[in-house]
């Protein structure tokens, strides 16, 4: 397989996972200052010009929770998802949240020209970000983590895509040390030989 990426983005949470398993893997760095996202090479790969992508024997599949998916079917004795369909439906509801919420409170950071034209607009939009990813993680530390990962004993793909959006909280302007439940889950997850192989392959 082939994992296209940039870093410090949501390819981080894909190459967690594959490196839980011990799968094979080669990666591909597309760089976002040069805008490699917007050219008709990588959109060969992925027309949506977004990250990431995996390139598999089967062809191309793109969407963070979709590959996620992918790689756990592919290992299932790795365990990544719970073998109770309900506490697997509660994973699924943590990863659509951090795809559909926070992941965009995120983005509107510094990608306001998806949602208006005028830079007053893009401004607005910044301005918002702490509040929302603070609202965030809020959430998190009081409803969400449920013990030393998302579901409580047992690590799934939801900490993979979790521990990932909690690297971005320096940019969002939000301290996790105000949050202590969420700050001892990050320092557990990069104790993970998993994360610390992503860190040092380039992706955080």
């Amino acid at each position: 397989m082939t994992l296209y990426y940039a870093p410090r983005t949501v390819s981080a949470a894909v190459a967690i996972a594959l490196n839980e398993v011990g799968a094979p893997y080669e990666t591909v760095k597309i760089d976002f200052a040069s805008s490699d996202q917007t050219k008709p090479g990588y959109h060969k790969v992925n027309p949506k010009g977004r990250v990431p992508a995996l390139i598999t024997d089967r062809g191309v599949l793109t969407e963070t929770s979709a590959l996620l998916d992918y790689v756990a079917a592919l290992y299932p004795k790795a365990r990544l998802v719970p073998d109770d369909p309900f506490q697997a439906a509660q994973m699924r509801s943590v990863m659509t949240y951090l795809a559909s919420t926070w992941h965009i409170n995120h983005a509107m950071g510094g990608r306001g020209a998806r949602w208006a034209y005028q830079q007053s607009s893009f401004d607005d939009l910044k301005s918002k970000v702490t509040e929302n990813i603070t609202a965030n993680c809020r959430y998190f530390e009081d409803e969400v983590v449920q013990g030393p990962f998302v579901l409580g004993n047992q690590f799934t793909l939801a900490d993979a895509y979790f521990y990932t959006v909690t690297t971005w909280l320096p940019s969002d302007g939000v301290d996790i040390a105000d949050f202590p439940h969420l700050h001892a889950y990050q320092q557990r997850m990069q104790a993970r030989a998993s994360v610390q192989k992503a860190q040092s392959d380039g992706f955080f």
